[in-house]
Parts: structure tokens; sequence; C-alpha cells
């Protein structure tokens, strides 16, 4: 059944129980090369280990709520939600990640930008744009075979991203004027933190959504500079919570003002 696996199928995988679905990047002789159709990450598997799926009966089944009805339902004040500047490495995922925004009126700039060259071209598009918040994704993997999780050479683009989140905090040190939310599925978390991000992928090492860096930061671009933002209830809105995302405690970056 080898001819029947192509490009743009949709598949899973019997040796992980079927849990994830996956898209067909490539077949090079007995190797199927695969992206998350829903989660941030790469994989590969035998053909024998895969099973083709129907694209007409999938759904997506996490879906994340809407935030502008709960935070900007009020008559007296106007609002000047925080400017997001998204970098994603898949250009699909950049684009559900754009729609999202749009619903919640949150103004974002996305750019696609292969992991590799993230790291090169990030300050000249931080000074372009000037955001309040930054996103640094893409896909990531972490490689058991290879050994230790604290291992950075162990993972698929952890290093991308963390040179990336150093080079963004070159431009701007402080973690309240700049937030950075970094990492895919699987990213070295600690690594990320360390090297400068607000919020990163992915403390149990697990997979994550692709919303979900979307969902970090439109509920901080919604939230008003005055309150603080609540680090376990935002984490919780995540497909795999606390698994997924982690983070450290900061204030919103939303502008208040009077009168409308």
């Amino acid at each position: 059944m080898i001819f029947l696996i192509k490009s743009g199928d949709y598949i899973t995988r019997k040796s992980y129980k079927n849990d994830m679905v996956f898209v067909v990047l490539s077949v090079k002789g007995n190797m199927v090369y695969l992206k998350g159709l829903n989660d941030r990450l790469y994989a590969d598997s035998p053909v024998e280990d895969c099973e083709i799926v129907s694209k007409d009966v999938l759904e997506d089944s996490f879906v994340p709520e809407n935030l502008e009805s709960d935070l900007l339902d009020r008559s007296e004040y106007f609002f000047i939600p925080a400017k997001i500047l998204h970098l994603d490495g898949d250009s699909e995922y950049l684009s559900r990640c754009m729609n999202y925004y749009k619903e919640n009126k949150v103004f974002a700039i996305g750019r696609k930008i292969d992991e590799e060259n993230l790291s090169n071209s990030i300050i000249e598009y931080l000074e372009e744009v000037k955001p309040d918040i930054v996103i640094i994704t893409g896909h990531d993997a972490y490689y058991r075979k290879k050994g230790d999780k604290t291992d950075i050479n162990n993972y698929k683009n952890s290093k991308n991203f963390v040179l990336s989140v150093k080079q963004a905090r070159k431009y701007e040190k402080s973690h309240e004027k700049l937030i950075i939310i970094a990492g895919a599925c699987q990213s070295n978390y600690e690594e990320l933190i360390k090297a400068g991000a607000n919020f990163a992928s992915s403390p149990k090492r697990v997979n994550i959504h692709a919303l979900d860096p979307a969902i970090i930061a439109v509920n901080i671009a919604l939230t008003e500079k005055s309150k603080r933002v609540d680090l376990i209830n935002l984490l919780d809105k995540t497909k795999n919570g606390p698994s997924g995302i982690g983070g450290i405690m900061c204030n919103g970056m939303m502008y208040v003002g009077y009168p409308r």
C-alpha cells in the first residue's frame, strides 16, 4: 500500500494509537515526513506505521474562546490593545493565527520566516513594527532517542528559537516593555525562559496547538496595563494548559482611555 500515501494526505500513526493527525509533507523510500495538522510538530514515520484518514470527517476539537465580547463590552471608555508581531515558520498556522487576531479585534502583523532564519532577521522586524508582544514560533520536536532533554542539541528547532529570543532581548531588555512568546511542540522550555522569553513551550515536552501562542498574546493584549494577568487561568486557556506552555507573571498591555 506504499503507493497510496502521497504529499498532502492526512495520516495517523498506528504505533502512537492514532492519537494525532498529520499532513504528509513528502515520501522518501520507506519514510514519510510529516507535520501536525493542528499541532506545531514535525515528525517522520515508516510507511507501514501510517494510516490514511479522510479529510472530510476531520474537525479540530480545540476551539479557543472569543475574548472581545468579554473584555471590551463597555460604553464610556476607549481601548488601545497591544500590537503583536507574529513570526512563524509555518504559513498555514500563521494564517489561522492572523484570523484569530482579526476575530478578537487585535492589531497584528504576521511574517512567515523559516525557523533557521529567525535569529538573523528578528531585530529588523522588531525595529520596523515596534510591537508590544512578539511571537517566535513554527515547528519543533524533542528527539527522545538522543537522550537528555536538557541538551538543546536534542531538539529540531529549539536552538533557533533560543537564539531568536536572545536577539529580541538585545532589542528590548525589559520583560515589561516587550512580551516574548516563544517555542512550538516539545520545545526546550527552560532554555527559552532563560534566554528571555516571558512565555515558552513546552514544560512537559508535549505538543501545543497551532493557536496556543496567539491565545496567550491576545489575552495579554486585551488586558489593561494596570491589571495583573491571572497566569494560571491564562495557561488553562491553551490546549494542554501548563503542560504545554508556561511563563512568568506580567501585567496586561492594553491602554484604556476616557471618554469614548
